[in-house]
């Protein structure tokens, strides 16, 4: 299969190849007409009809200056919730009888547009997530990359349609995988474009229908996509937009009895709930990508310099808040010393501050509770253990306007729960191991199981680190990140054990299948 792996012009989550001025500043372009519109009232969107909120809005602020209100958006009840997937359920038909080659053209047009309104879509993410002028773009080209490869496994696979075997002269027999019906799309803040797109896109070109609500973060970004695919000529109500809480909105959206089939991403909490209580007269399915604790293994024969760097760049890439970031480290007892040395001297010189503006690496966590969370295990850091770098909220001009905290090392014995819960804060926690099967028991202790890094010149230790770690995305000696930068057709992103459900992820080659079901038939011909 064709895939979609990141051209040379292209900017992606660890490699760019641009000219810098140019790219500069059209992003300044963006963002000044992204400013130009902030504080707008935006309706919910079902079907053909631009909806008021049901409940209270969202007042979206920017966690880069939360005085800076993005924008008021509308919530939807549980009653527009209903209506919502009424309409969605009355378009599904129409949308799947169409060709299937029609569904991808539809949809490659919107990964056109999005590459059109990359700049503005990265302006608008930058603001409302705090993500950096190249995760945003990241974010943006991802998006359309995951449109492009979804549409070829269609099209590699002939719409799903297969000729099969005749036991009988007679019977002409087709296998034909087909779609559920209406998708609920619950998605997160972190990647607000690239997690939805591509939930919702392999949802739609596999003839499926949508109800999408975004994060309450990020409702704006959300309200975009909205946007791409009504522009992209998805027909009204085979997508539509409902923003809300997780509370109201996503518990109304996923209990449902009219949603076919749920795709979320966000905690294990939420996803296990939705798991277990979803389905009831019958099984429904269910793709949930729940986070992840990820470990990097620093073994004593690791160039350190590049695992301090690959360490740096994923531990501290929009700030922890990636489900694939680095948040745990294990390092060999002869090599801690110098790599922790290396480690603190990178993550230091990394520029911090507002994300919008050139060059800067490290802004704001998501919000307030991120703030809380962060503070709460900073606090357990330095009762535990000894704190290398960090440790407190960032004070003084931009910070004092924002959730701005530090990047923060933290050396703590391996009974540390630090180690094992899923924080989504920029504190990294470090361990020495003595061998590589301490490091890699270690890593498996947690309970989730998504990405995994190690650092090594033996090619025995490498192959013995693919053969024995739980987790379904696994890197060695990757210094552009050492967990994090998957993309589409390049790396599959499958969480193992508490971080996914069907152990097949988004960006590989068996993600649509999954929105479609088999059907056999079996047609006598009569004798000629």
């Amino acid at each position: 299969m064709t895939t979609t792996a990141p051209t040379a012009s292209k900017v992606t989550y660890t490699s760019a190849n641009v000219d810098w001025e140019s790219f500069h500043r059209q992003f300044d372009e963006a963002l000044a007409r992204v400013r130009g519109r902030l504080g707008g009232n935006h309706p919910l969107h079902i079907g053909k009809d631009a909806i008021p909120s049901g409940g209270p809005p969202i007042v979206a602020t920017s966690p880069i200056d939360t005085s800076v209100m993005l924008g008021r958006f509308a919530t939807a009840t549980p009653e527009q919730v209903g209506r919502a997937v009424s309409t969605a359920k009355a378009a599904q038909r129409a949308w799947a009888r169409l060709p299937w080659s029609k569904r991808v053209a539809t949809l490659r047009r919107a990964a056109g547009l999005i590459r059109d309104r990359k700049f503005e879509l990265a302006a608008i993410m930058s603001l409302e997530v705090g993500k950096s002028r190249l995760e945003s773009m990241g974010d943006a080209e991802e998006s359309a990359d995951l449109i492009e490869y979804y549409c070829k496994q269609v099209e590699d696979a002939g719409g799903f349609i297969r000729s099969m075997a005749r036991v009988t002269a007679a019977e002409r027999n087709t296998d034909m995988l087909r779609p559920y019906g209406v998708f609920a799309c619950i998605a997160p803040f972190n990647f607000p474009l690239a997690l939805s797109t591509g939930m919702s896109a392999a949802a739609l070109v596999a003839g499926n229908t949508v109800v999408y609500k975004p994060a309450e973060d990020t409702p704006w970004t959300g309200l975009k996509l909205f946007e791409v695919y009504r522009d992209a000529g998805v027909p009204a109500g085979a997508f539509n937009y409902i923003p809300g809480t997780g509370e109201v909105t996503g518990e109304a959206l996923w209990r449902h009895p009219g949603v076919d089939g749920v795709v979320f991403t966000g905690s294990q909490a939420v996803g296990m709930r939705i798991y277990h209580g979803l389905s009831h007269q019958w099984v429904k399915p269910c793709l949930l990508e729940m986070g992840g604790k990820n470990a990097t293994i620093v073994l004593d024969t690791a160039d350190l310099d590049a695992a301090a760097e690959g360490v740096t760049r994923s531990a501290f890439g929009l700030q922890n808040q990636k489900c694939s970031a680095t948040s745990r480290v294990y390092v060999h007892t002869r090599v801690a010393r110098p790599f922790l040395e290396q480690l603190v001297e990178k993550t230091q010189a990394l520029k911090m501050g507002d994300p919008t503006e050139r060059d800067v690496y490290f802004g704001p966590v998501i919000n307030a509770a991120a703030v809380e969370r962060f503070e709460q295990a900073a606090s357990q850091a330095r009762r535990e253990g000894a704190m290398l770098l960090g440790g407190d909220r960032l004070r003084g001009g931009v910070f004092d306007r924002g959730h701005f905290v530090a990047p923060t090392i933290a050396r703590l014995p391996l009974s540390s729960t630090l180690f094992l819960e899923e924080l989504f804060v920029p504190l990294l926690a470090v361990g020495e191991v003595t061998e590589l099967d301490q490091a890699i028991a270690e890593t498996n202790k947690a309970q989730y199981g998504l990405t995994a890094g190690i650092f090594s010149k033996k090619p025995e230790e490498i192959e013995r680190f693919f053969d024995e770690v739980e987790a379904g995305v696994c890197y060695v000696n990757k210094r552009t990140g050492a967990t994090t930068g998957a993309w589409p057709g390049a790396q599959p992103f499958t969480g193992w054990k508490g971080s996914g459900s069907t152990g097949k992820g988004g960006c590989g080659p068996y993600y649509v299948a999954q929105f479609l079901r088999e059907q056999s038939r079996t047609v006598i011909e009569e004798a000629r």
